[in-house]
């Protein structure tokens, strides 16, 4: 049987601000400072939504849901990454597996990993073991390790459902 595979990589980076949640991977996690976007800001969701659309050659979030657009003020973040998957879906595809990593100083996220693999895999309508979550510090080098923001990035690999 001839099986159709596609991968995409997906990046996205916010600053810290004051005065917001800090959401990661769907799960909100106790922090001084949340992330400053036009929607949520969840840079892991972001990074997934990405991929999941490289992957189909369909650009990117911001091309789907733009920033100067009113509607997606303060947006969930899962919200957008289930839009996204109803266009994968409506592709044909399926969610093979997501490998994504968040690279941030500080908080420590460890304790909300497999919180965050079981919400993208519900999102994703996957078993949560194709949903891989990893975090690194960058040893206090860049803007993350300055604690200026948090950055991720994730690949995906669909099949032809």
């Amino acid at each position: 049987m001839n099986q159709e595979f596609r991968t995409g990589i997906g990046f996205d980076v916010h600053a810290f601000a004051d005065n917001r949640k800090l959401i990661i991977g769907g799960v909100e996690i106790p922090f001084e400072k949340g992330l400053a976007g036009h929607s949520d800001a969840d840079v892991l969701l972001h990074a997934i939504s990405d991929a999941l659309l490289g992957a189909l050659a369909l650009g990117d979030i911001g091309k789907h849901f733009p920033d100067d657009d009113p509607k997606f003020k303060d947006a969930d973040s899962g919200f957008l990454l289930s839009e996204v998957y109803k266009i994968v879906e409506g592709k044909g595809y399926a969610t093979m597996n997501v490998d994504a990593v968040i690279m941030l100083q500080r908080p420590k996220i460890a304790p909300y990993v497999d919180e965050m693999r079981k919400k993208i895999a519900d999102l994703l309508k996957a078993d949560i073991d194709r949903i891989s979550i990893k975090a690194t510090t960058t040893e206090r080098l860049g803007f993350t390790g300055r604690e200026e923001g948090i950055a991720a990035m994730a690949t995906v690999l669909l099949i032809k459902a």
